[in-house]
């Protein structure tokens, strides 16, 4: 039951139309409910007439209260109420359908919107794409161009090092490379410091161009390998890479195998950019030019360069036997001054131990004299009454103790001194007699055993056809990889280093060929057979 003072237009019905004129006042209601909250507007509300805001209409009359109706009939509302909440309705539907209308065509701005940004964007992905799997197949072309020149040339290298070399060359060249490999091998014996690298080794190690030449060979193939490597791995990288960018090029909505990857684009694996990406490919394709040219003119060289390894042989030969001479007189004077030291230490160390005697003695008798003044003064305590006079014989027993105290005191202090003098030469002549017996080893291998395996080095028998690379090639394995030596040419690797001694002229075939020491050949029977 609505409340009398209650207004018929509600909140949810739409806002409130402006009255015009003079609203009546409505007399209060025989029964008001009464509300201490609400104001005095709420208790005695107005109603404006419905004339005022539609012309045409009849006046409003007044609803008159039950107790003025005859039979107490109460109608609730008028049929101006009636007319003005219809025109209430039909405006606030009337409004409602224009925004529903504004609505609905800015809902279809907006989804046509939608569609063209999705269709923008898809496309330039498509397109950015397209343009990286054409960047990628550009590269691959261009490493497959270089791999297939890189597999050539390191193919032809490999013939280079396997093919034999003229007869006149190794004649004389096998047989130096042996007795300086046997040098290498006898000279591993050294012990302790002797063990080092000195210009015997390095000489031993430049034993001959031939030798040079073929680790040159061995580098280039290695660096050509290399080179080789990474061609192939980033060509692997290419491919798998142009596999997955044709794929996401070739996706469309419709296509099989979607789904949602939720925060994937928060994810940023990259580690490259297109600058940095084309940079690496063309390094790699610039390193494994650089290699190949290196190797192209070292193949070139090596032809005439072998030809002159006869003369090189013997001076570096002559280099080899100089260098020996020279550390054998060095060892040999550095024997010597350690005999003579070890003479002096010996002898240094009897006197000290001859010292040691004399302070123990020298302790020994001043511990009697001690013990002689001490018992003076122990029976003297024994004086009766007024004899135990302080008189000088007594003093000078009490200075004498004290001084013989004292000078017990220097004495074992000289006798530590001297004790701990006696261990350091007693070490000092361990070390001297041990980097004696260092240097007599060192002394017998480089004197007896490589000098005496030069001097009979042999010329070589006419008829003589030895091989020449495989002998060579195991030994550079074997001395760079089993010693751990090698010489500061062997440790370098790159196109530079390569191309330096590729650019290596043979010796003038007119030079003079050093006469070899006469001697039995070694080359008639097995290595084994005239080892020392």
């Amino acid at each position: 039951r609505l409340d009398p003072g209650m207004r018929l237009t509600l909140s949810w019905m739409g806002p409130s139309l402006p009255w015009t004129g003079t609203p009546p006042t409505v007399p209060g209601c025989s029964k008001p409910h009464f509300q201490p909250a609400l104001g005095h507007s709420a208790l005695n509300p107005t109603l404006s007439p419905l004339t005022g805001s539609f012309p045409g209409l009849p006046p409003t009359k007044m609803v008159p209260f039950v107790s003025e109706r005859p039979g107490g009939v109460f109608s609730r509302h008028t049929l101006d109420d009636w007319h003005r909440s219809n025109l209430t309705n039909y405006k606030e539907s009337e409004t409602t359908r224009h925004n529903a209308e504004r609505l609905r065509a800015d809902l279809n701005r907006a989804i046509k919107d939608v569609y063209q940004q999705g269709k923008r964007s898809q496309g330039e992905s498509t397109q950015n794409l397209g343009e990286r799997v054409n960047d990628i197949e550009y590269w691959k072309s261009e490493l497959c161009i270089e791999l297939d020149a890189m597999i050539r040339e390191t193919n032809s290298l490999a013939d280079m090092q396997k093919r034999p070399v003229p007869a006149a060359s190794t004649d004389v060249t096998m047989c130096p490379h042996q007795v300086a490999h046997k040098c290498l091998l006898n000279r591993e014996k050294r012990m302790g410091i002797d063990l080092v690298s000195d210009d015997v080794e390095k000489q031993l190690i430049e034993v001959s161009l031939a030798t040079h030449l073929l680790r040159l060979l061995f580098v280039c193939a290695r660096c050509n390998k290399e080179a080789r490597q990474e061609l192939e791995k980033d060509l692997a990288d290419k491919q798998l890479g142009h596999h997955i960018d044709s794929k996401c090029y070739q996706l469309k909505n419709s296509s099989r195998g979607l789904h949602f990857f939720k925060g994937v684009e928060r994810i940023d694996a990259t580690v490259s950019v297109p600058e940095t990406w084309a940079r690496f490919t063309d390094n790699n394709i610039f390193r494994s030019q650089s290699a190949r040219a290196a190797s192209a003119k070292l193949r070139a060289s090596t032809e005439s360069l072998l030809m002159g390894t006869a003369d090189e042989m013997w001076r570096q030969f002559n280099k080899v036997n100089d260098a020996f001479t020279s550390r054998i007189t060095e060892i040999a004077n550095a024997k010597s001054k350690i005999q003579t030291h070890l003479a002096k230490t010996r002898q240094e160390i009897f006197q000290i131990e001859t010292k040691i005697q004399v302070i123990q003695k020298t302790i020994r008798d001043k511990e009697a004299q001690l013990k002689v003044a001490q018992t003076r003064l122990d029976e003297r305590t024994r004086r009766p009454n007024v004899e135990l006079c302080r008189d000088a014989a007594q003093l000078r027993l009490v200075q004498e103790v004290n001084e013989i105290n004292e000078t017990l005191r220097n004495l074992h202090q000289c006798l530590r001194a001297s004790e701990d003098m006696l261990q350091m030469l007693v070490r000092s002549k361990g070390v001297l007699e041990h980097d004696l017996v260092v240097k007599n080893n060192s002394l017998f291998i480089d004197q007896e055993r490589c000098m005496g395996m030069r001097k009979s080095y042999p010329t070589p028998a006419a008829g003589h056809r030895p091989t020449f690379p495989l002998l060579l090639c195991k030994y550079i394995g074997e001395s760079q990889q089993g010693r751990g030596t090698t010489s500061p040419g062997a440790r370098r690797s790159g196109s530079s280093f390569l191309v330096s001694h590729a650019q290596m002229t043979p010796p003038h075939p007119t030079a003079p060929v050093p006469s070899p020491p006469s001697g039995p050949s070694v080359l008639a029977g097995s290595p084994s057979q005239h080892q020392p």
